[in-house]
């Protein structure tokens, strides 16, 4: 049994929908794909998935942000595990979003699941590098929402995004072998 989601998650959701449809856009059009998922369709799974979060008050509207931001990102590797699953030969599942086109080919799917991985390991050993990393690609927030968000200065905020970005880059690339060690 599920709980109902509280009315200020309802009311952040309301009143940021055009703003969540446009970041969910912008996802959608990173994976490359010539299908795509329906943008209205990613934001409303997120939402589904918000039910129980009982933290959220109406006027934060930057954790709103934050936390749609990692749940979006659940949601699209969901989708990419689903379709290496698939590619490896097991059965139709089905995809969590409702009337969804195919949207990522087999080749973004593992690129997406190998910048998660990275991020899991960046997590470990970087986490408010991590923090940063969802909270402006994935959320799209700015420097300075980020600081608020995290309680640092957006200096430290803007260090960690390239750090975090060039090491991400750097691991995603080694992932997926498109360059190799030199001896």
């Amino acid at each position: 049994m599920t709980s109902e989601p509280r009315p200020a998650v309802d009311e952040l959701v309301a009143r940021h929908y055009d703003e969540l449809r446009v970041l969910a856009r912008s996802y959608l059009r990173r994976e490359r794909a010539a299908d795509t998922l329906q943008t209205t369709g990613l934001v409303n799974e997120a939402y589904l998935r918000l039910v129980g979060v009982s933290e959220l008050e109406p006027h934060e509207r930057t954790r709103f942000f934050a936390i749609m931001a990692t749940t979006m990102r659940r949601v699209l590797v969901d989708y990419a595990r689903g379709r290496a699953r698939v590619k490896r030969g097991e059965g139709a599942e089905p995809v969590p979003l409702q009337d969804v086109e195919e949207s990522l080919t087999v080749e973004e799917a593992e690129e997406l699941l190998v910048l998660d991985d990275a991020l899991t390991r960046l997590e470990r050993i970087n986490p408010r590098g991590s923090d940063v990393v969802q909270y402006r690609f994935f959320g799209g927030l700015t420097l300075e929402e980020t600081a608020t968000l995290l309680g640092v200065s957006s200096k430290t905020v803007q260090r960690e995004w390239l750090a975090a970005r060039a090491w991400l880059r750097k691991e995603v690339a080694r992932d997926l072998g498109l360059f190799r060690a030199v001896p």
